[in-house]
């Protein structure tokens, strides 16, 4: 697939095989087509390295952590469980906005957390409302400690990004799903791993082995669950799609 973008004429032209489309810029089918192509480039680049909230390296795409944000100030909620912790960036994200509310603390789960890394976070601010927990996300003594942290009756957002393998993934999605409190959802990022296989930094198994495929393998065995899109609080412009890192990465608990 060819993507030309032609600022001159204000158009995406899209060409795949012996078809070509052509798409105003102003159209949401003109920048889904130049957004692609962008995401890309993103990940060639690796754009998301180059971004920190409150000083700690926070690598997401500034777009996928606003969307998330907006689905944090909707719900509320008492705990945000997180697995996978690296730079911490993330957590003290999430922590920063329950200090905004005045409610919510943040559990982080890594197999390790690199010691500069913990110094730094346990010497943050926000370090309050944060909660470090070393192990694997899936080991059992682990998924048992984290659960009960959770009080009865607690609004529970769980986000998954560690190990981004689809058996892992699954494996996660188990574990923590029944955490998650009905109307709240299980976010399992970095679907975008399907999209850019073949490209720099990708695995040969990548159109298979990746996060979105995990999430329908788990709304399949579990009907507890779907995926569904959070809505947006507010949209004056003619797009209806995120630009993501994510894909199908919002799986709400329905019952």
């Amino acid at each position: 697939m060819i993507t030309t973008i032609d600022e001159e004429r204000g158009e995406v032209i899209v060409r795949d095989g012996d078809t070509e489309t052509r798409h105003s810029l102003a159209s949401a089918e003109g920048f889904a087509a130049a957004s692609k192509a962008w995401l890309r480039a993103t990940w060639d680049s690796k754009y998301v390295y180059s971004f920190a909230w409150m000083g700690r390296p926070i690598i997401q795409l500034p777009e996928d952590m606003v969307r998330l944000q907006e689905v944090i100030w909707a719900l509320k909620p008492d705990v945000l469980i997180e697995t996978g912790v690296a730079h911490g960036g993330s957590l003290v994200f999430y922590a920063s906005l329950f200090e905004a509310m005045g409610k919510g603390r943040v559990v982080g789960i890594d197999i390790e957390i690199r010691p500069h890394n913990r110094t730094a976070i346990e010497a943050h601010p926000m370090m309050k409302r944060i909660e470090l927990v070393e192990g694997s996300s899936t080991a059992p003594d682990v998924v048992a400690h984290v659960q009960a942290g959770v009080k009865p009756g607690e609004t529970v957002l769980v986000v998954l990004d560690s190990n981004h393998t689809r058996a892992h993934v699954l494996d996660e999605l188990r574990a923590y799903g029944p955490m998650v409190s009905v109307g709240s959802y299980i976010v399992a990022t970095d679907g975008i791993m399907e999209q850019v296989a073949g490209g720099p930094r990708t695995g040969a198994d990548w159109t298979e082995n990746n996060p979105r495929r995990a999430i329908h393998d788990f709304v399949a065995e579990d009907k507890r669950f779907i995926v569904e899109e959070p809505a947006w609080p507010f949209n004056e412009g003619t797009v209806a799609e995120r630009v993501t890192y994510w894909p199908e990465a919002f799986i709400k608990r329905i019952a």
